[in-house]
C-alpha cells in the first residue's frame, strides 16, 4: 500500500480532469477524460494501480512551486552532478484564455525535463493501469512513442528516447547535460477509427508555454482580491477554477476518491461530484477569489440539474455528476488496498439519494447571491426556484440526514431547519424576479414559524449553546452558520455563547474545530475539519472579534501545503492532512473567512463584549 503523505501532492488541471504529482516526481493519480472517469494512474490508492515517475537516478534534493499564478508545476532536482527542472501540466486548449480556459483541452499530460547545470542521469518509469488498476495493459513501440493497449480508450505516450518494455511497464535512463531538454506527453482519446496523436518536442514545448500563459492570463484578468492573506485567497481561487468541469460549469468537491478521514479507517468517500450543499458558499468564494461569470455558470448548472427532479414531485437531490448525472450508485473496488490500508475504496457515493432538507436553502441562497443572473434563466427555472421554497416550507418539519450525510437514523437537525428558513427568507427577497409575489404571505408565515422553532428547540440550556439537533446536547460546527446566513445577529448573546462553546469544547489541542463528536452510525474516528475552523473565524469576524478571528484563521491556514493546497481534515494525533485532496470546501471556507475578516476590519468596529487578548 502507498505511504506517500497526502500533503506531498500537487494538483494539475485542464478544467476537465486532474492529476496528482508527488514531491518525488510521480504521477500517482490521473483520470481521463473527466474528473470522475476511471483512473489511468492510481497508485495513491494501491501500489499496483499505476504511476508515471520522473526523477534523478542519484540522491538528490528537491524544491517545487507553481509557476506564477498558474497550475503549471515546476520541480527542481539537485544532485551532486547537476540540476534538472521538471515542468508538469495538463494541457489547456490551444490559445484559450479567460472564460474559455477549459475549452478544447486535448486530454494530454505534458512533462518536460530540462538540465540547467552539469550532468544528470534520470529514471523514467511509465506504468499505466487503466480502470483503477484492473487492467495491466500491453505497451507497443511505434514511431513517436508507445501505444497503450488495454481498456476502452486509447493512450499514446510520446517520447524522444527509447524505453525498455517489460509487459505493462516501460523504463528509460536518459542522461541530460546542461542545455538539454526532453519532452514527454500522454494523450488520451476515445477508441475509434482516428489514430492516436503523438506529440513532437516542439509541440510539447509550445503547449506547455501556452498553458502557462493561459493560466496566467486567467489569474490576471479574474483575480482582484486585495486584502489580508492575498496569496492564499488567490491560490484558493485558482484551485476552485481547476476543480471546475468546463463543459457544464460543475465544480467537484475534490478530484479524488477514498482518501480517508483517518488513516486505516473506513470513512472513505468519492468526492468527484458536485453538491448543492456547497452552492452558496462556493458562489461567494468565486465572487471574491475568481470571477462572477464562473459563479453564474455554476449556478445555472445546479439549477438546471435540479429542476426536473423537483418538478416530478421527488425530493431535491443533494448531489449530481459533473455532467448532470443523477444515479451515483456506490460500489467498492475490492482489489485496491486504499491509502495506507484505508479500505474500502469506493466509487460513486451512496449519499446521493439521501434526504437533506438543507439543500433548499443552499439553492435559494445561491440564487440570492447572484440575482442579476436570474433574469437570464428560463421562466420554468425561475418557477422551479419558487417551487423549491414551497418545498422547504412544506417539508421543514420532517427529519432528514443533515448536512454531514450521517448514515444513521434521520433526526431534526438544526442546520436543516436553518437552511429551510434561508430558503423562504431568500425567496421573499427574490419574489419579484421569480414572479412569485402571491406566495410571499405564505413564505413570511413559514419563516416566522421556522424562527420560533429554531429559537425554542435549537437552543439547549444544558449545553449553553445551539446544538446539533433538537433535544440534543451535542455541539455541531454547523451551528456557526446561524450568524453567517443572517438568522441571528452575530453579536447576539446566544450566538456568542455558541461560538465560545464550539471554540473551547469542540476543538483539539491546536484549536482546530471538529464537525461534531456525537455518534453518527459509522465506525472509527475522523480528524478536525479545516472548513469548520474557517467557519469559526468567519463567525468571530462577523461578531467584530477580529483579533480572535485572525488567530483562528491562521491556525487553519497554517495547514496549507507549500503549494497552497488544503485537504479536508487534519489528523487528531498529528499534523498530517487527511481526506480527499485538494478539498474545495476548505478553500471556499478560507476565501469567505478572509473576506469576512477584511470587511470587519475595514468597518473599524470597536471590540465587542468578550473581545480580549488572543487566547
Amino acid at each position: 500500500m502507498t505511504s506517500e503523505p497526502i500533503a506531498s501532492y500537487a494538483m494539475l488541471s485542464d478544467c476537465r480532469s486532474a492529476a496528482l504529482v508527488s514531491a518525488a516526481g510521480s504521477v500517482d493519480w490521473l483520470c481521463f477524460p473527466r474528473f470522475d472517469s476511471p483512473s489511468v494512474f492510481g497508485r495513491i490508492l494501491g501500489e499496483d494501480a499505476g504511476y508515471w515517475s520522473i526523477r534523478p537516478a542519484a540522491p538528490h534534493s528537491s524544491t517545487r512551486r507553481y509557476l506564477g499564478p498558474t497550475m503549471v508545476l515546476e520541480t527542481v532536482h539537485t544532485t551532486a552532478g547537476g540540476t534538472v527542472t521538471v515542468t508538469d501540466s495538463l494541457a489547456l486548449g490551444d490559445g484559450n484564455r479567460g472564460h474559455e480556459l477549459g475549452a478544447g483541452a486535448p486530454g494530454t499530460l505534458l512533462r518536460q525535463v530540462a538540465c540547467t547545470e552539469g550532468e544528470v542521469e534520470m529514471e523514467v518509469t511509465f506504468a499505466p493501469r487503466p480502470e483503477y488498476g484492473l487492467i495491466r495493459p500491453l505497451l507497443h513501440g511505434t514511431p513517436g512513442g508507445l501505444l497503450v493497449h488495454g481498456g476502452a480508450d486509447v493512450l499514446a505516450f510520446s517520447t524522444p528516447v527509447p524505453f525498455e518494455l517489460d509487459g505493462g511497464e516501460a523504463r528509460a535512463k536518459p542522461v541530460l547535460r546542461a542545455g538539454d531538454a526532453l519532452g514527454f506527453a500522454l494523450h488520451h482519446q476515445n477508441a475509434g477509427p482516428v489514430p492516436p496523436a503523438f506529440w513532437s518536442q516542439e509541440d510539447i514545448a509550445r503547449r506547455l508555454e501556452d498553458t502557462l500563459e493561459g493560466w496566467d492570463s486567467w489569474s490576471q484578468l479574474h483575480q482582484s482580491y486585495d486584502g489580508p492573506w492575498q496569496d492564499l485567497v488567490a491560490s484558493s481561487g485558482r484551485v476552485l477554477q481547476a476543480l471546475t468541469f468546463y463543459p457544464t460549469g460543475a465544480i467537484v468537491a475534490a478530484p479524488t476518491t477514498s482518501l480517508p478521514e483517518v488513516a486505516g479507517g473506513t470513512r472513505n468517500w468519492d468526492y468527484r461530484y458536485t453538491w448543492i450543499r456547497d452552492a452558496s458558499m462556493t458562489l461567494q468564494a468565486l465572487w471574491v477569489a475568481a470571477c462572477p461569470d464562473e459563479a453564474g455558470k455554476f449556478f445555472q448548472f445546479l439549477a438546471t440539474a435540479a429542476a426536473s427532479r423537483l418538478s416530478s414531485g421527488d425530493e431535491l437531490q443533494i448531489m449530481y455528476g459533473i455532467g448532470g448525472e443523477r444515479d451515483l450508485t456506490e460500489r467498492e473496488l475490492a482489489h485496491l488496498p486504499g491509502w495506507r490500508g484505508s479500505a474500502p475504496v469506493r466509487v460513486g457515493n451512496g449519499a446521493w439519494d439521501q434526504r437533506q432538507l438543507d439543500v433548499y436553502g443552499e439553492l435559494l441562497d445561491a440564487a440570492a447571491t447572484l440575482p442579476e443572473y436570474l433574469n437570464d434563466l428560463e421562466p420554468g427555472t425561475r418557477q422551479f426556484l419558487a417551487d423549491a421554497a414551497d418545498a422547504a416550507a412544506s417539508r421543514w418539519q420532517s427529519t432528514d440526514q443533515g448536512i454531514w450525510e450521517v448514515r444513521g437514523a434521520p433526526r431534526h437537525y438544526l442546520h436543516s431547519k436553518l437552511m429551510c428558513w434561508v430558503a423562504v427568507d431568500r425567496a421573499i427577497g427574490l419574489a419579484g424576479i421569480l414572479n412569485a409575489e402571491e406566495r410571499v404571505p405564505h413564505w413570511m408565515q413559514t419563516r416566522a414559524q421556522l424562527a420560533d422553532s429554531i429559537h425554542m428547540n435549537g437552543w439547549n440550556e444544558t449545553a449553553g449553546a445551539y446544538t446539533q439537533a433538537y433535544g440534543s446536547e451535542d455541539l455541531d460546527a454547523s451551528a456557526l452558520m446561524l450568524s453567517i446566513v443572517g438568522f441571528v445577529p452575530a453579536g447576539d448573546p446566544r450566538m456568542l455563547a455558541t461560538i465560545d462553546a464550539i471554540e473551547h469544547r469542540l476543538t483539539d489541542s491546536r484549536g482546530l474545530v471538529y464537525r461534531y463528536q456525537a455518534d453518527d452510525g459509522l465506525s472509527g474516528e475522523e480528524g478536525t475539519f479545516l472548513l469548520c475552523t474557517f467557519w469559526l473565524a468567519h463567525a468571530l469576524a462577523l461578531a467584530g472579534q477580529t483579533r480572535r478571528a485572525r488567530a483562528v484563521f491562521e491556525r487553519a491556514a497554517a495547514f496549507a501545503t507549500d503549494l497552497g493546497l488544503l485537504a479536508e481534515e487534519v489528523a487528531p494525533d498529528s499534523s498530517e492532512l487527511l481526506g480527499n485532496f485538494p478539498q474545495a470546501f476548505s478553500h471556499i471556507g478560507l476565501v469567505n473567512a478572509a473576506w469576512a475578516i477584511r470587511t470587519a476590519e475595514d468597518e473599524n468596529r470597536l471590540p465587542t463584549a468578550g473581545e480580549g487578548d488572543i487566547p
